[in-house]
C-alpha cells in the first residue's frame, strides 16, 4: 500500500486558527500531500464496499445497509422502503438522510477488513500529526479522538438540516475531508451549507477535492441534494473530534 496520509507540510497554522476562532468554521484547502489524497480518493472509487445509510424522521431510528445484506431480495425491498421513507419525511420538513457509507469504527469492532486501508486511516486520524493539528487551529487542547466514516453522495443524496447536537457525547468538531473528483461543478449539489436562524444560508463550502471543512458544533448545516446528472458521487472522509 502506498503511502495513506500525510499533511501538507506549508500549512499555515496560525492563520487558519485564527479564522477558526473567529467564524467556528474553516475550510482547509490543499490539506493533504497530493500522493497520499489521490490514494485515498483511488480507495474510495474502486477499492470500497458501500453499505446505505438511512434515516426517514429525526425520531426514526438510523439503519445502515451493508453489501452483504443488499444481496438479500427482502432486504433489499426493505432498504427501497426506507429510501421512499426518506422523501416522505423530507417532503414534510423532518429530518432525513441517505448516503452511501463505510463506517470506518464499526468495520474496526466487527473486523469488516482487519489490516486494510480504512483500519489504517483511522490509525492516522487518532495519531498525534492529525490530533495536534486539530488541537492547534481550533484550539480545543481537550480533543482526545476522532470517529470517522467514509461516504458517498451520489445520485438523489442528501443530508437534511440538522445540528449535530451529540455534546454529552464528547462530540466538539465535525469535519469533512472531501476526495471527490477534481473541478466539482456547483450545479452537482453536495455542499456543507450552514444556516441562520431565519432558515437563510449563510454561507456554503463545496466539496473541493482534498479540502478539508471543519466547524464547531452544534451548528445547524447540511448536505444539498446530488442530482441525478451528477457524474460522480461527492466522496469525503467524516466524523467528529471528541473530548471523550
Amino acid at each position: 500500500m502506498k503511502k495513506l496520509f500525510e499533511l501538507n507540510p506549508d500549512l499555515d497554522r496560525a492563520a487558519l486558527a485564527k479564522e477558526f476562532a473567529e467564524k467556528q468554521r474553516l475550510q482547509v484547502r490543499d490539506f493533504l500531500t497530493e500522493e497520499t489524497a489521490r490514494e485515498l480518493r483511488e480507495i474510495m472509487e474502486k477499492h470500497t464496499e458501500w453499505g446505505i445509510a438511512l434515516q426517514a424522521g429525526s425520531t426514526a431510528k438510523p439503519r445502515n445497509f451493508r453489501p452483504a445484506e443488499l444481496r438479500d431480495q427482502a432486504i433489499q425491498r426493505q432498504a427501497m422502503e426506507m429510501g421512499r421513507e426518506t422523501d416522505q419525511a423530507a417532503a414534510k420538513g423532518d429530518y432525513a438522510y441517505r448516503a452511501l457509507r463505510y463506517s470506518m469504527v464499526e468495520g474496526l469492532q466487527k473486523g469488516w477488513d482487519e489490516g486494510g486501508p480504512y483500519a489504517v486511516l483511522l490509525e492516522h486520524l487518532n495519531a498525534e500529526e492529525f490530533l495536534g493539528f486539530m488541537r492547534d487551529i481550533t484550539g480545543i487542547a481537550e480533543l482526545a479522538k476522532a470517529d470517522g466514516h467514509a461516504s458517498c453522495f451520489a445520485a438523489q443524496h442528501f443530508l437534511g438540516k440538522h445540528n449535530d447536537s451529540h455534546v454529552a457525547e464528547g462530540w466538539r468538531v465535525a469535519y469533512v475531508l472531501n476526495l471527490t473528483i477534481d473541478n466539482w461543478h456547483p450545479d452537482w449539489g453536495g455542499y456543507l451549507t450552514f444556516f441562520d436562524d431565519a432558515g437563510n444560508v449563510e454561507v456554503g463550502f463545496k466539496p473541493e477535492f482534498n479540502t478539508l471543512n471543519l466547524f464547531a458544533v452544534p451548528q445547524d448545516h447540511a448536505v444539498t441534494y446530488v442530482p441525478p446528472f451528477a457524474p460522480k458521487g461527492r466522496y469525503a472522509i467524516s466524523g467528529w473530534l471528541r473530548d471523550r
